[in-house]
């Protein structure tokens, strides 16, 4: 594993490890550079034969394909398939999925896996929470609007455009106090979505048109993998869910619906998540107290009107 071991992982676990690292499938990466080769490649495909695939069944597609670079761009920043950080970044830097530079994405998520920080607003930069001081200066409107993104419809319609705006934002503060290596990433992103979107006109697919019913759509569909991803606790590995998920959210997601196992092990590659999972069920169900999920179904059922209590920060323990 490239990156740090948990600090709970148990005899057992590691002999499991280090029993699946031995087999060529898992050393290889070759799951990842085939996915790297179906997304890519399923991604231009459908763009390119979209008239005779139809208008609707290619934005369907693209909307999954979308998604599904997603959730290949968090593989390569966690050193997969290769060990060379500017490789991975060279295979995820293209923006087929519009709003984010990779390396933006990249930053922001390298501190997320901080575990004493993981959920803690301001040091957790994708946290939900709030500081007390932070949620005091809100207004009631703004309240509603957080309230209302924190139902599973409204993280799904809503939170991508606050991302979004948060996001511009950002940029916006970038340029205009010259963070140099901020403005790199967004200039290079730039250079990279206008020749992107001059072949999509080209070949009479609206670049606005995937923006709206492609892009936005795939955004919202990374959201249900979030919704609820992580809670505030005192022991780290209770902060993050094991969602018992099925197959084609599985696959979509690259198997973090076993976010726990994820944040326990960052470095395990995606396709040895569920496997250490199943084998070490009881044992990961204990350590994460029980935060565990049967289905993106259930907290549909569960949040569709009501809204998740993801607000102030209660105070956690941190652990050294």
């Amino acid at each position: 594993m490239s990156q740090r071991s948990s600090l709970y992982l148990h005899p057992q676990q590691r002999e499991i490890i280090r029993h699946l690292s031995q087999r060529w499938f898992w050393r290889s990466e070759f799951p990842t550079w085939v996915l790297l080769i179906v997304i890519y490649g399923g991604w231009f495909a459908t763009l390119y034969f979209w008239q005779f695939l139809g208008r609707i069944p290619a934005t369907v597609l693209l909307i999954w394909f979308t998604a599904w670079y997603m959730s290949l761009q968090h593989e390569l920043i966690h050193g997969h398939p290769t060990r060379v950080a500017w490789f991975n970044q060279l295979l995820g830097t293209l923006p087929l999925a519009v709003w984010y530079p990779y390396g933006l994405y990249r930053d922001s998520h390298l501190a997320h896996h901080n575990h004493d920080h993981l959920t803690v607003p301001v040091d957790d930069p994708e946290s939900y929470y709030f500081t007390d001081e932070s949620w005091a200066k809100f207004s009631p409107w703004q309240r509603k609007l957080i309230q209302a993104r924190n139902t599973f419809p409204g993280r799904l319609l809503l939170a991508p455009l606050l991302d979004i705006f948060q996001t511009l934002t950002g940029a916006y503060k970038a340029f205009r106090h010259l963070q140099l290596r901020n403005m790199a990433m967004w200039l290079i992103h730039g250079a990279l979505l206008v020749p992107l979107f001059m072949w999509m006109e080209t070949i009479g697919f609206s670049a606005l048109y995937f923006v709206l019913a492609v892009s936005y759509p795939a955004l919202a569909l990374t959201k249900v993998r979030s919704f609820l991803e992580h809670q505030a606790a005192d022991d780290p590995l209770a902060r993050s869910v094991i969602n018992e998920a099925a197959l084609v959210w599985r696959v979509l997601f690259l198997n973090l619906n076993y976010h726990s196992v994820h944040h326990d092990l960052p470095g395990v590659p995606w396709y040895g998540l569920r496997e250490i999972y199943l084998r070490n069920k009881q044992d990961y169900q204990q350590r994460n107290q029980q935060f565990v999920v049967h289905g993106y179904g259930e907290w549909l059922r569960q949040f569709w009107a009501k809204n998740v209590d993801v607000t102030v920060h209660p105070v956690v323990k941190k652990h050294d």
